[in-house]
């Protein structure tokens, strides 16, 4: 069937070719190039989408800014929320990049942004991720014919030992609760929760009468566990809801650990925040606590959960397992 006028259209190239089908747009009646895609299927698909949402700007003149915009139009929603949070924040790294057309854009003046990044090896890798993205959302729409971004690098993984709290931090921890950041950090070191989890925890994922919260985010058996309340948080739990999120609408994972920084400081302590779900985890083995149930608690994949469903039975299960730790 024959396209309506000013549609598009959609081309095969010769030779052997990836991406050998090449979508043209057809409402500036110039016939530019919009992409190119795999199969027939996806070309169709890819135009359609042009002409539901046209795209106003010169392709081969697009800023880094414009890019991102388009991208995020077209391409983060299908990515998980966690990872759209972290390539968000990336983005804002970026101020120097904003206003360069993209296909100008060196691999210094990208090597450049991560290293005067002053932030962790996490931030500086999330900075290079989102190059990657834009690089390939700029190779589809014939912007760029290589991609910068494999040439640049965030450094050196950091070791990857981590350090648990004792039992005395962790009382020390206590004498501190009422305050915000001790409040959170005492609910991810019962809960073994990520930061990026605690802080997409609504009001509503909260069951009280059933002491239970339900979260979580990464992987297929991380999504939407149920995780026990502990007696000794639910007083803190109670206290922190009525703003929508348990603790706080809005609180980004940057601005969790500019505080959490400031914390480990005041307290003269030397941890991460991911050492709280470490020390949730070696609390439990050492207490004697059901390795399923501490698979389950934790979101982590085990050959001996089966399958997962939580019937009242398993949510006593985990609330024993969970009571195993002080």
């Amino acid at each position: 069937m024959r396209n309506p006028n000013n549609y598009g259209s959609i081309t095969k190239l010769s030779g052997k070719r990836r991406k050998p089908w090449m979508v043209r747009e057809g409402i500036s009646g110039r016939q530019r190039p919009i992409g190119y895609a795999a199969t027939k299927e996806e070309a169709l698909i890819m135009l359609a989408e042009y002409n539901s949402e046209p795209w106003d700007i010169e392709i081969a003149g697009i800023t880094f800014e414009e890019l991102y915009t388009l991208w995020m139009k077209k391409r983060m929603k299908k990515l998980g929320k966690s990872s759209q949070s972290s390539l968000k924040t990336a983005y804002k790294r970026c101020e120097k990049l904003y206003k360069i057309k993209y296909k100008y854009i060196k691999v210094s003046q990208m090597q450049d942004v991560i290293d005067e990044c002053q932030l962790s090896y996490s931030s500086k890798a999330g900075i290079k991720s989102l190059f990657t993205h834009l690089d390939k959302f700029a190779m589809e729409m014939d912007v760029i014919v290589k991609m910068n971004s494999t040439l640049v690098s965030a450094g050196k993984v950091p070791d990857s030992k981590k350090v648990v709290f004792t039992e005395k931090e962790i009382e020390r921890i206590w004498e501190r609760s009422g305050e915000w950041i001790a409040d959170c950090t005492l609910i991810l070191l019962y809960t073994g929760f990520r930061i990026s989890e605690l802080l997409m925890i609504r009001e509503e994922d909260i069951d009280l009468e059933n002491d239970t919260m339900t979260g979580g985010v990464k992987t297929a058996a991380g999504r939407n566990r149920i995780v026990p309340i502990h007696p000794r948080i639910r007083e803190i739990v109670t206290r922190l809801m009525g703003n929508g999120y348990l603790v706080g609408e809005c609180i980004s994972s940057d601005t969790f650990r500019v505080r959490w920084n400031e914390f480990m400081d005041e307290m003269d302590m030397h941890h991460t925040p991911h050492e709280c779900r470490h020390t949730f985890r070696s609390r439990m083995d050492s207490a004697g606590a059901n390795k399923v149930c501490i698979d389950l608690i934790m979101g982590h994949k085990s050959r001996d959960v089966g399958e997962r469903i939580y019937t009242h039975k398993r949510i006593e299960e985990l609330k024993n397992a969970i009571l195993s730790i002080i």
